[in-house]
């Protein structure tokens, strides 16, 4: 990375992480420094790739999306095509939150959001018809202990 960050720019991360809707009197009171210098901070860093798009988080129980999985795959296939439909099956799936590659005996690791288990297996019942999968666990997460999207800045 090219972009050299330092002190004031980990200060208005940290408040953009904390609250991406405060207005740029308050991020500016909060770190120290007056609005012209900081949106210009801001500007730079988002030009640079720092700063991505901003979003909202939404509460999932709340819209009745109760059950989370943790899906663990492993794949007999590794050929580039393979993959291609697997990654785009993926891409294509919004009840799909992760999906990690991983390194060691399982291939891929999805977070999976659904309203039940009955969601879930609609959700795994259409995977498998789109592409080929060796084994697959699927985990319910019982309790989230902790979420966050926050670098430790």
């Amino acid at each position: 990375m090219s972009f050299r960050i330092d002190e004031t720019d980990r200060k208005i991360l940290c408040e953009l992480q904390r609250d991406a809707a405060q207005s740029l009197d308050d991020i500016s009171r909060n770190v120290g420094s007056s609005k012209t210098p900081v949106w210009n901070r801001i500007r730079k860093m988002k030009e640079a790739g720092i700063i991505g798009r901003q979003t909202v988080f939404l509460d999932a129980e709340a819209l009745g999306f109760e059950a989370c999985f943790f899906v663990l795959i492993r794949t007999s296939e590794h050929e580039v095509e393979w993959q291609r439909k697997f990654l785009a099956a993926l891409r294509a799936r919004p009840e799909v939150q992760e999906a990690h590659r991983l390194a060691g005996d399982i291939d891929y690791i999805l977070k999976v959001r659904v309203k039940n288990a009955r969601a879930y297996d609609e959700f795994y019942q259409a995977l498998i018809s789109e592409v080929k999968i060796h084994n697959v666990t699927a985990l319910l997460s019982m309790e989230e202990i902790k979420s966050t999207l926050d670098l430790p800045l």
